[in-house]
């Protein structure tokens, strides 16, 4: 191939991925078009003249270039996790960078972790509150329609949820090309506003932000709450960096996503500048009648891309989170046979459903959901400038003037919005943070119980090799074929070992002691993927590595083994998992029913076998009680 049809290709597959990360990635914040701006005037405390709807639209102005463009697009993007971003890869690498300091790791594991529990709970707002406002549209079509928003809103989204087990892998390809149509049409109708009115232009000086927020102080606070709504979908720029890369989506947002949000938000207010009223709805109003429909059809089609964005994002995040330690086991499902990071979680899927559908009925409408959206966004960003200061610290290295000016710059910000989004909380802003606080808890509670289960294994524990010298003294009957024995503690004796020998009396002509170890970094590649020991007498210990964002699977990994001195035949492999049955005992460890609530999430959790891909036909499982 030579360098002219080298740099085509390099051209052309720099230009597909930036129309996958406009499909995907700026899903979210592409449709905030719809409700942001109309939401600073709906509670009626921003009076609407010619001052207060030019100082807002230098808030809006503001508020994505410096969070957007120069904290995420700028900063963030480069605390990058061996290529991967998101608040699970981001506090991987802030812990990374503080392992020597274990008290700070474990706060600010903490502080991670419940960060990723308020991502889930955006996940729940955000499909609600883009479907509603999109088929909202309708009223402004008929003022009929508005009985039938709410139950047409809740068809589009039981729909969307029920074509989660299908895969997007077909119809993810026309999400690029209909979200370019997207950005293109909010821009025409921004420009088109504009050009009525083109003084509006003026709003890109910072000086009307701060002489709004000068002679109207209070009131300027409690907008800055509507305000951040702008922002929501800003973190998908860095968590979706692994799947397009950095140069695609700083390609996509300069070239069309920030240029199309930013005409469309002036053309809202050139809008309302000349006709008030249309600050009920500016969005929709800014369209021709004929046009009105085809714009409701249009932006139903961006909101549900949006939102399948957001929950695709979910089902990564939980694997993750699985992998971290931080869930039980979960059915996954590949839904791809090209793409490994397409995948499928049934509970996860109907939890996030029963969520949408209640926060749909619960509050009726966009304006009222957009009270609750803003808090656990706005706390995200807040956790994510925090862990960001210590990878520029301790992980990088970077003089500390350097990086406590930059993160207190952002976090500053950050906390003004969080405090004007806290002004909603019993207006809304309660039902994402207690999403939060009871996922936090039983992620904590399974992290600790896991601990606890650990240390108690430990302490029951037999040392494997001593084990195996005193069983070859007298080595009972050796049979064909190779035992491959899972056990959580490298070095030790399984369970599930103990129970074969007591009450079938044999040991494999091959026996494994395999170990599976989940690390801090994405991806552990094939090289440093098994690690073998000879034990002596055809036994071997075995450590398995994986990434957080890696596929278990044990047969394949134990291919590798194969010219390393133990040869492994798949029609003659067993593999004998130890199934644990934890009991909870008063006193000593966690308080009691957090020890029930993680008794019955290690009972709920899939089966060894199914996560680690082992084969139906070739597992034993043995069980045993354990008190905790």
């Amino acid at each position: 191939m030579g360098r002219g049809q080298l740099v085509a290709s390099s051209k052309s597959s720099l230009t597909v991925l930036t129309l996958g990360a406009i499909g995907v990635v700026y899903g979210d914040i592409g449709t905030s078009v719809l409700y942001a701006f109309k939401e600073v005037f709906a509670s009626g405390h921003v009076p609407i003249t010619h001052e207060n709807v030019l100082g807002v639209l230098s808030l809006f102005f503001w508020a994505l270039t410096i969070i957007v463009t120069i904290k995420y697009i700028v900063l963030i993007m480069r605390a990058d996790n061996h290529g991967e971003g998101g608040l699970m890869a981001l506090l991987a690498l802030a812990s990374i960078s503080v392992k020597d300091n274990q008290r700070l790791r474990r706060v600010l594991l903490v502080v991670g972790v419940f960060g990723v529990a308020l991502f889930f709970g955006d996940g729940v707002i955000t499909p609600a509150i883009s479907v509603l406002s999109a088929v909202e549209g309708l009223e402004i079509a008929t003022p009929a329609a508005k009985p039938y928003v709410v139950p047409l809103s809740l068809a589009v989204l039981f729909v969307l949820f029920m074509m989660q087990r299908r895969g997007t892998s077909d119809i993810g390809k026309l999400f690029g090309p209909v979200m370019v149509l997207w950005f293109l049409v909010i821009a025409i109708l921004g420009v088109v506003q504009i050009a009525s009115n083109p003084h509006v232009l003026v709003a890109i000086s910072p000086l009307y932000a701060f002489h709004f927020g000068a002679t109207h102080f209070g009131v300027a606070f409690i907008t800055l709450g509507a305000v951040f709504l702008c922002l929501t979908g800003a973190e998908a720029l860095y968590a979706d960096m692994g799947h397009f890369g950095k140069e695609p989506i700083r390609i996509a947002w300069f070239s069309l996503v920030m240029p199309s949000l930013m005409l469309n938000y002036f053309g809202q207010g050139a809008l309302v500048l000349a006709n008030p009223k249309a600050a009920e709805n500016p969005f929709f109003l800014m369209s021709p009648d004929w046009a009105l429909i085809p714009l409701v059809v249009l932006a139903t089609a961006a909101t549900v891309i949006a939102s399948q964005a957001l929950i695709s994002g979910a089902f990564s995040a939980t694997k993750q989170t699985i992998q971290l330690g931080f869930l039980p086991r979960l059915s996954i499902l590949h839904t791809s046979i090209r793409d490994t990071g397409q995948i499928y979680i049934p509970a996860v899927n109907w939890t996030l459903l029963a969520g949408v559908v209640t926060a749909v009925t619960l509050f009726g409408s966009s304006s009222a959901l957009a009270a609750a959206y803003g808090i656990s966004v706005s706390l995200v960003m807040i956790i994510t400038t925090v862990l960001t200061f210590f990878v520029l610290r301790y992980g990088w290295n970077y003089p500390l003037p350097l990086c406590l000016f930059s993160t207190a710059f952002f976090f500053t910000i950050d906390a003004a919005f969080f405090a004007s989004n806290s002004l909603k909380i019993l207006q809304g802003g309660w039902f994402p943070l207690v999403m939060a606080v009871g996922l936090y808890t039983i992620m904590s509670t399974w992290k600790d119980g896991r601990r606890l289960l650990n240390a108690k294994l430990r302490a029951d524990a037999i040392d494997l090799t001593s084990f195996l010298e005193a069983v070859f003294i007298s080595p009972p009957t050796r049979v064909a074929g190779t035992a491959v024995f899972l056990t959580a503690d490298q070095g030790t004796v399984p369970n599930a070992m103990l129970h074969n020998l007591k009450h079938n009396k044999v040991l494999h002509a091959i026996n494994l002691f395999v170990t599976v170890r989940n690390h801090e970094v994405p991806w552990i590649g094939l090289s440093k993927r098994v690690e073998i020991e000879s034990l002596g007498h055809d036994c071997w210990q075995v450590l398995v590595n994986y990434g957080f964002k890696n596929d278990p699977n044990i047969p394949k990994a134990l291919q590798q083994l194969r010219g390393r001195g133990c040869e492994l035949d798949a029609m003659t492999t067993s593999y004998f998992l130890s199934r644990d049955i934890v009991i909870p005992t008063i006193g000593g460890g966690m308080a009691q029913w957090r020890e029930k609530l993680f008794a019955q999430m290690h009972h709920n959790a899939s089966g060894a076998a199914e996560f680690l891909q082992l084969p139906n036909n070739a597992v034993v499982e043995l069980g045993s009680k354990i008190e905790i």
